[in-house]
């Protein structure tokens, strides 16, 4: 551990597992001598560890999880923008744009191996997304952002349902194949026979509506609309359900879709491992339905039931019934509107944030669900954490979910209190509660 840490941030964008955006333009395609040196030492070195016994273990541990089937709580924690206090410029060694990206990947790779004592498979791929831009909806939000990293407000580009909605349409992208086939030829060069590299597609991270909508309208108009215009609500999330689902089609169509029941992070946390996808009838051409699918509503958790129901689950269920298996919530507490969540088609991973009632929640759940449960981030976020406090919660919730299928996902950190030793420590103690609550 002595080797994290320490040092200037790297600035670089962390949110969630897995890789969805390159963020790279064709120029940036080159890595020197010296930077392949260091990127092909480390790769070996992620590759000498997604080859041991411990490894294929944890990957037949999520499979089982998925699965249903009797396991211990799976332990797993993504920093997310506490990378940027784990590793940190002092560790970095490459110097061009696209390899500091990618040693950065790698060396992560290399901390969930080596350091974090959690239950993250390390995996013998390098993935390589494809380049793409934004999705155009016919109208775009302006964002205001004080610092990199930061938070941000945005002009709402609909102000008037009757005249804005006419200029919404079904999400339009371009691939950027040179960058992305640049890319790809590149990391071949530098990982065959070391890792096997892939051009592997993460489209979306959530197929929600209600960010989407928000982002158009203002989240304080938006809540304001449910009683003020609630036409004009449904008619927004219409067109924002159907425009997922053209787009879908046209992923499907273009053969541009990965299969996601590996080491693909799926839902608002965990891994795909599973035997229940793809379909029987799988040939090698990959549809939703061979896939995990998502959906949340975070930003409604102040909107009622009654109207998650009327307004918004109604526009959610088409994606969803795509999917052959499914994943549902974010931060929002379900326990409220799960008897209108469970629901959806094939549910089978359901998360419980830090503000759902998990009595409630253990009772609808039991073993017939994956839940899902994500600790407050501030638990690990100071430098001087209470840790009898972190055992009792973790004990507690344990005691609680006595019989359910549990994974516990320690995400959405922006800090870490600067002392990487915080997420291994509380991995280690999550890690034992689980044994102990096994036994």
């Amino acid at each position: 551990m002595e080797n994290y840490g320490n040092g200037k941030s790297t600035g670089m964008d962390q949110t969630a597992a897995g890789k969805i955006y390159t963020g790279f333009v064709f120029e940036d395609v080159h890595i020197s001598p010296a930077d392949r040196d260091i990127l092909v030492g480390l790769a070996e070195k992620v590759a000498r560890i997604a080859s041991t016994g411990e490894m294929a273990g944890t990957r037949d541990l999520w499979t089982r999880l998925n699965d249903l089937k009797p396991v211990r709580p799976v332990i797993f924690c993504d920093p997310e923008n506490g990378w940027n206090e784990i590793v940190t410029e002092p560790q970095m060694e490459c110097a061009g744009k696209l390899a500091r990206r990618w040693e950065m990947d790698l060396r992560k790779e290399i901390f969930w191996g080596e350091e974090m004592g959690d239950d993250k498979p390390v995996e013998p791929f390098f993935d390589v997304p494809f380049t793409v831009s934004e999705d155009d909806w016919g109208v775009q939000a302006e964002f205001h952002q004080s610092e990199m990293l930061g938070s941000y407000v945005w002009d709402n580009p609909i102000k008037d349902y009757d005249r804005d909605l006419k200029k919404l349409h079904a999400p339009c992208f371009e691939i950027d194949w040179d960058t992305t086939n640049g890319c790809l030829a590149l990391a071949h060069e530098l990982f065959d026979g070391i890792l096997t590299v892939r051009l592997k597609g993460t489209w979306w991270w959530t197929l929600g509506l209600t960010w989407p909508a928000a982002t158009f309208r203002g989240l304080q108009n938006l809540f304001y609309d449910f009683i003020d215009h609630p036409d004009g609500v449904k008619e927004l999330l219409s067109i924002i359900s159907k425009g997922n689902l053209k787009k879908l089609d046209y992923l499907e169509g273009e053969g541009l879709l990965a299969l996601n029941n590996d080491g693909t992070y799926v839902g608002s946390g965990g891994y795909g491992f599973t035997n229940e996808l793809p379909q029987r009838d799988f040939n090698g051409s990959v549809r939703a339905q061979d896939m995990w699918g998502f959906t949340e509503s975070q930003e409604t958790v102040s909107v009622s039931p009654e109207m998650y129901e009327e307004f918004i689950f109604p526009h959610e269920k088409p994606i969803m019934d795509r999917f052959g298996l499914t994943c549902y919530g974010c931060c929002e507490p379900l326990h409220s509107r799960w008897h209108v969540v469970r629901r959806h088609h094939n549910l089978r991973r359901v998360s419980c944030s830090p503000w759902a009632d998990l009595e409630k929640m253990a009772s609808f759940l039991e073993d017939r669900y994956v839940f899902s449960m994500k600790p407050s981030p501030t638990d690990v976020a100071d430098p001087h954490v209470n840790w009898k406090m972190i055992r009792d919660k973790i004990r507690k919730a344990f005691e609680i979910t006595r019989g359910c299928s549990v994974e516990v996902i320690m995400k959405d950190n922006h800090t870490v209190g600067r002392k990487p030793e915080n997420v291994t420590r509380w991995c280690r103690i999550a890690r034992e509660e689980a044994e102990r609550i096994a036994r």
